[in-house]
C-alpha cells in the first residue's frame, strides 16, 4: 500500500513511519519543514513532501496516488485549536476524496457518549466525525491516555509520581481511565491498512486495565521502585489551577497540560472491543507498558517525544545572518576563543552541551532562569536531551530547540523560553590549520516592543558571566579532553 503520514515529525507519526516501512508499505510524509526529517534513520526510505494541512493548495500533490492517509495532526498548542483542527480535517478529507484515496486512518480521543466534553475531546471527536462523513471510508481509533516513553500524558504522570510523594489532587484523580501502551496504538495504526474495504466507523481502543489516575500514579511508583505514593483528592482544584500546578512540577508546558487535564474530568473507558475481533493480538498491561517506557528512558532510546513538537509562538525563521533581518533592531553577543584542542575534540563538547552536561557557566543562574521560565508558563530546563552525545535537527534541548546542525562545524539553537522577542544561540567550530581550533559563539536577540529592549539591557550585565563563562569553560573542557587522551 502507498501510505501518506501527516504529522510525521510528531510523537506518534515519527514512530509509525518505520513500522509501515517494515511491513513493506511505501510511505510519503507531509511536513511543513522537511529539514526536521533530515536526520531520522529512515529519511532515505520515504518520500517527503512539503505542505500543510491548513493550506489546501499543498494537499493535491501530497495525496496523489495514495491508498491510505494516516492523519496524526492536531493543533493542541494553539488557543484556537478547534478551528484549526476543523479546517485541517476538512481540507484533508476533500483532497483525499478528489484523489480517490481508499481509506483515512485517524487517532482521536476516547470520550463518553452525550453530555458536555472538554474542548480538547470535543475537537478530536469533531475531526473524527468530519472524516466519517466524507466520501472516503474512515477508520477512527479512539484512545485514552497513551503510555509510552516521550508521550505528553506519560511524562506528566511520570513527573507527578516521581516528584510528589504526597499529592493534593482534584477529584478527577478518582475517574476511571483505560490507558493503552503506545506499542498497541502503533500496531492498530499499521494493521488498519489491511482492514476490509468499506469500513467506516469508530473503534474504541484500550489496554486490558481500567484504572483511576490515582491507581496509575500508585502503580507507576511501584514499577519504578519508588516509595509508596499518597494521593489526596480535594474539591477546590479546578482544571485551570491543576494545569498551573502541573506546569511547575513537570516538563509539560501549560499550553499542553491544560487541555490534557481538562479531558481527565471525564471517565474514558472503552464501550466496545470490536477491534480485538478484526485486529486480534495481545494487548499490553499497564505495568508492562510503564516498564517498557522506563527502559527506553533509561537507555536514552526514545524515538520521539512530545517536546519535539513545536510550541506555540516559537519562531520558525532561521537565525538571521544579518542583524537587521527582522526589519528592526536586534542585539548580538559575539565571542571567540582559540584553543589547542582539535576541531573534533571541541565539537564533541559542543554537541554534548545541555542536559546532564549543563551549559558550562554559572549553573545557579541557569537554574534560576529555568524556574522563572516555568513560573511564566514556559518549558524551563527540564526537557533535557534525548541522547547524551548526539543531536538532531528539530529536537528539544532544555529550553532550546535544535534549528540547524552541521556536524563538526555548526550548532544553532532557537530559544523556546518565555522572552519578549526571539532568541538564538549559535556555536561554531573551525580548524585553525595548525592542529588546534577556534570556538565562536553568537547569541542573537530580536526584541518585541519596548519590553524586549528593556529585557535585553536588564540581562546584559550578566552576559560576561554567562556567555563569557561558556566560551572559557567549553574550550577548557575540550583541552582537558585533549590532554587526557594524550596521556
Amino acid at each position: 500500500m502507498r501510505c501518506l503520514v501527516t504529522g510525521a515529525t510528531g510523537y506518534l507519526g515519527g514512530r509509525l513511519v518505520p513500522r509501515l516501512l517494515a511491513e513493506g508499505h511505501e510511505v510519503r510524509c507531509l511536513v511543513r519543514d522537511p529539514g526536521k526529517l533530515r536526520d531520522v534513520p529512515w529519511a532515505s526510505e520515504v518520500e517527503v513532501v512539503r505542505g500543510d494541512v491548513l493550506d489546501a493548495s499543498t494537499l493535491s500533490a501530497a495525496v496523489d496516488g495514495i491508498d491510505v492517509v494516516h492523519y496524526l495532526v492536531h493543533s493542541l498548542n494553539n488557543s484556537d485549536f478547534a478551528d484549526a483542527d476543523r479546517k485541517a480535517a476538512e481540507n484533508t478529507a476533500r483532497a483525499a476524496e478528489r484523489a480517490r484515496v481508499k481509506r483515512i486512518v485517524y487517532l482521536g480521543g476516547l470520550h463518553p457518549e452525550g453530555g458536555h466534553l472538554s474542548p480538547h475531546l470535543a475537537s478530536r471527536k469533531e475531526v473524527g466525525d468530519i472524516f466519517l462523513a466524507s466520501g472516503v471510508p474512515a477508520v477512527v481509533f479512539q484512545a485514552a491516555v497513551i503510555i509510552g516513553s516521550g508521550s505528553a500524558s506519560f511524562e506528566m504522570l511520570r513527573y507527578l509520581s516521581e516528584r510528589l510523594p504526597v499529592m493534593v489532587a482534584p477529584r478527577w484523580v478518582h475517574n476511571r481511565i483505560q490507558p493503552i501502551a503506545v506499542r498497541d496504538v502503533l500496531r492498530y495504526l499499521v494493521e488498519a491498512v489491511s482492514l476490509p474495504d468499506g469500513i467506516n466507523r469508530t473503534f474504541d481502543i484500550g489496554g486490558p486495565d481500567v484504572l483511576t489516575y490515582e491507581d496509575m500514579m500508585v502503580r507507576y511508583a511501584r514499577v519504578a521502585r519508588l516509595l509508596p505514593r499518597k494521593v489526596v483528592g480535594v474539591p477546590f482544584l479546578t482544571p485551570k489551577l491543576s494545569s498551573h500546578w502541573v506546569n511547575l512540577i513537570t516538563p509539560v508546558p501549560r499550553s499542553i497540560a491544560a487541555p490534557l487535564i481538562e479531558s481527565l474530568v471525564h471517565e474514558v473507558v472503552c464501550r466496545e472491543d470490536d477491534v480485538l475481533r478484526l485486529l486480534p493480538g495481545p494487548t499490553t498491561g499497564y505495568d508492562r507498558a510503564v516498564e517498557l517506557a522506563l527502559a527506553k528512558i533509561m537507555d536514552a532510546d526514545v524515538e520521539t517525544r512530545w517536546s519535539n513538537a513545536s510550541l506555540p509562538g516559537a519562531p520558525s525563521d532561521p537565525l538571521p545572518t544579518d542583524p537587521d533581518w527582522s526589519g528592526g533592531s536586534s542585539y548580538a553577543d559575539v565571542r571567540e576563543q582559540p584553543t589547542k584542542a582539535s576541531p573534533q575534540q571541541l565539537w564533541a563538547v559542543v554537541e554534548g552541551i545541555g542536559g546532564e552536561h549543563g551549559w558550562y557557566s554559572f549553573p545557579l543562574a541557569w537554574a534560576v532562569r529555568g524556574w522563572l521560565d516555568r513560573l511564566a508558563g514556559g518549558v524551563g530546563l527540564r526537557r533535557g536531551r534525548r541522547d547524551p552525545r548526539r543531536l538532531h535537527v528539530g529536537e528539544a534541548l532544555d529550553w532550546w530547540r535544535v534549528e540547524e546542525i552541521e556536524r563538526g562545524r555548526l550548532l544553532r539553537l532557537r530559544a523556546e523560553m518565555r522572552v519578549p522577542g526571539l532568541a538564538w544561540l549559535e556555536l561554531q567550530v573551525s580548524d585553525d590549520g595548525e592542529g588546534g581550533s577556534t570556538y565562536r559563539q553568537r547569541a542573537v536577540f530580536v526584541p518585541r516592543g519596548l519590553a524586549g529592549h528593556l529585557y535585553w539591557w536588564a540581562v546584559w550585565p550578566f552576559h560576561g558571566l554567562v556567555f563569557g563563562g561558556m566560551v572559557r569553560n567549553i574550550t577548557s573542557e575540550a583541552e582537558l579532553t585533549s590532554e587526557f587522551r594524550k596521556s
